[in-house]
């Protein structure tokens, strides 16, 4: 079976941190990986290897020491920074959400944009509550009232609304409690298939990247050792480092990296 072609293209990417002692450090070393269009890849691993910082690259909000990343064959160094963003959405581990009502969040991108935005009761916008598991009553709640789950739900249908052509992931249940983590994990698969959407999401989070991730890959010390089918990887791992991780995941929050 053929695989899909890349919607992301990350190559020999290399990435450098001054350490507090003045030493230079590389957090991402000649890093390679293709996320294919339309399936969701999960990048799993220790903390501190590197994610975080991965997934700011990809939507340039730090830029790479070496290599290039290209989104549908075209490299994103040469793409205004915000027309990137309209087209790799990203979805921060913490949901943000600004003052005012549910709708009041998911018409400020437009807003932003100088663009008119999608009514309450437009198809664009309740297509998205519906996939997004979100009842439109929440419309004219306040935001900032709503239980995190609700949040993080609110946060991924705001990117969403705006049609991004890739999205992306950062730490997706790191807050939320595992029934609240499952039913995100539901969200993201139907979001994935319903819409052919790619998307790539850094977590530790075994258990979600078991029942979510088409395509996976094992990321540690800033070197991607293991990559391959989900089912595949996780039931028959080849190197020890993802042994050992699967033996002993981590819990808890992410470090930043």
């Amino acid at each position: 079976m053929n695989e899909p072609p890349a919607a992301l293209s990350i190559e020999a990417v290399r990435k450098f941190r001054r350490a507090p002692d003045g030493r230079t450090v590389e957090i991402l070393c000649g890093l390679s990986l293709d996320a294919p269009a339309g399936e969701l890849t999960a990048i799993v691993g220790p903390s501190g290897g590197g994610k975080s910082t991965l997934v700011r690259l990809l939507n340039r909000l730090e830029e790479p020491d070496g290599g290039r990343i290209l989104l549908f064959g075209e490299a994103i160094a040469g793409l205004d920074p915000l027309v990137l963003r309209r087209r790799i959405g990203l979805v921060p581990q913490k949901p943000f959400m600004f003052e005012g009502s549910v709708l009041d969040n998911l018409q400020r991108p437009f807003h932003l944009r100088e663009e008119p935005p999608p009514a309450a009761d437009s198809e664009t916008l309740l297509s998205v509550l519906a996939l997004c598991r979100l009842d439109p009553e929440l419309l004219p709640r306040a935001a900032r009232s709503l239980s995190l789950g609700q949040q993080q739900r609110v946060a991924l249908a705001r990117t969403l609304v705006t049609g991004p052509e890739v999205l992306l992931l950062d730490e997706p249940t790191s807050a939320l409690d595992r029934p609240t983590a499952d039913r995100l994990a539901a969200t993201l698969r139907e979001i994935c298939r319903s819409r052919r959407l790619t998307i790539l999401m850094v977590t530790h989070d075994l258990r979600l990247a078991g029942r979510v991730a088409d395509h996976l890959a094992y990321l540690e010390e800033g070197v991607i050792l293991e990559e391959g089918r989900s089912e595949e990887l996780l039931n028959h791992p080849r190197t020890e480092q993802l042994r050992r991780f699967l033996a002993e995941p981590e819990t808890g929050e992410e470090e930043p990296a």
